[in-house]
């Protein structure tokens, strides 16, 4: 990199020199990414990183990299699998500049058309940042699709890994986001929220990373059939015809065709958006995929796609809360979901999960908002009504374990007391 950087700086673009020193840090630099999907680079402490590698030794070029790196708006950038000359060539040309401080770091990257080089913040360690990146990758493989385009999987690839990451270093925070609902925009929510599920159900499951990543792929993707259906029939409030709900059994079919076109997909998260409705049992839809041999992970991401669907309003029913969602779900367990997994996802929630309003031996009524989870009995409740069934006005942090549970009265509906749990998450 210091190389090509310092070419750069004495020659043209076109020149020999430029373009030879740029072929040596790409072929470097997919060397790496043949062994995984990205690698991150930065300054922290003043020092340059390279993943888990810290230059605590200076020297020339690690000392202009990290001169140049310092002074811009990012943690650092991860470099990913499809990186191109010219993108690093772009990248280049952004440190050696200060031409980013008109328009903003990535929109620069973006002007000059680099897509596999990205700026990393904070978000890693921000569950609403996170959240809110999933929800614009989905919007914007949506809108690629409703425009005949085939979507990029660079920026889905990105926010599954990070939303992986932050599942294994705190199972419930992003679990606890899944229950924000944006009537409006469902179908953006839903595909968020089936991955982040996904993810969570994939960890109780013991999957690995790698397996987890691909689960958090499918759920993000997993319904992308339905763009290709007329909206009216999906978002019918009433009964469907029995053309329509023919139409609709097409989605899977339909959205696994546009994922198998799409970079970098697997093959195993295509199975999910395949056979996210043919049941544990197969007897589900699509017809034609009845017989073929699938993936595991597709029992996992279907007990996410119904854990988010019974806990979502619908025109016909209210949401189920997580504990009557569960009830809902071991009355399908061997029959349209995986029995083993489900138990094993409902183990991993606890007895009270995230979303769950309990009433106290007090008559204080709290959201359950946190969720220990090595020990899932161990929780945290953000008390919302007093002892007279006034809103608390700062609401105080009750922690519940063990014998303490005790105190737990009964489940309560927020319908019933007016709450919109996305203000409390």
């Amino acid at each position: 990199m210091g190389g090509a950087i310092q070419a750069m700086r004495l020659y043209p673009s076109g020149h020999p020199s430029v373009q030879r020193q740029l072929a040596g840090c790409l072929s470097a630099l997919s060397a790496m990414l043949e062994r995984q999907e990205e690698i991150k680079l930065g300054v922290t402490q003043e020092m340059l990183f390279c993943e888990d590698y810290l230059f605590s030794q200076p020297g020339p070029a690690v000392d202009q990299l990290a001169r140049l790196l310092q002074p811009l708006p990012a943690a650092g950038f991860a470099f990913r699998q499809g990186v191109s000359s010219r993108e690093l060539e772009g990248f280049f040309s952004l440190l050696t500049t200060d031409g980013w401080q008109q328009h903003g770091l990535e929109e620069t990257l973006e002007n000059a058309g680099v897509e596999c080089i990205v700026a990393l913040d904070d978000e890693e360690h921000d569950p609403h940042k996170i959240y809110a990146r999933a929800l614009h990758v989905v919007a914007d493989v949506c809108q690629d699709v409703r425009l005949g385009k085939i979507p990029s999987s660079v920026e889905a690839m990105g926010v599954v890994r990070t939303m992986v990451g932050a599942t294994l270093k705190n199972p419930f925070a992003l679990l606890a986001l899944s229950m924000i609902r944006d009537y409006d925009n469902y179908t953006f929510n839903h595909s968020v929220n089936v991955a982040v599920i996904a993810v969570a159900v994939g960890r109780a499951c013991g999957a690995s990373d790698e397996e987890m990543r691909i689960l958090g792929m499918g759920g993000l993707l997993h319904d992308l059939g339905k763009l290709k259906i007329d909206n009216r029939i999906i978002n019918k409030p009433g009964r469907l015809t029995q053309q329509e709900f023919a139409l609709i059994k097409k989605h899977p079919e339909y959205g696994a065709s546009i994922a198998e076109e799409m970079n970098g997909i697997s093959p195993e998260a295509v199975d999910i958006v395949l056979g996210h409705h043919l049941n544990f049992s197969r007897s589900g839809y699509p017809d034609d995929a009845r017989g073929r041999q699938l993936s595991h992970l597709v029992d996992m991401a279907t007990i996410a796609d119904s854990y988010d669907a019974m806990t979502t309003l619908r025109s016909y029913r209210r949401p189920a809360s997580p504990r009557q969602a569960i009830a809902e779900m071991r009355k399908e367990a061997g029959a349209s979901l995986h029995p083993e997994y489900l138990q094993m996802f409902i183990d991993s929630l606890g007895p009270y999960p995230v979303g769950t309003m309990l009433r106290l031996d007090n008559n204080e009524v709290g959201l359950v908002t946190l969720v220990d989870p090595e020990e899932p009995e161990r929780m945290q409740l953000k008390i919302l009504f007093d002892e007279v069934g006034s809103p608390t006005a700062e609401p105080d942090l009750v922690e519940l374990h063990g014998s303490e549970q005790k105190r737990i009265i009964t489940e309560v509906d927020p319908f019933l007391f007016g709450v919109d749990l996305a203000d409390h998450f």
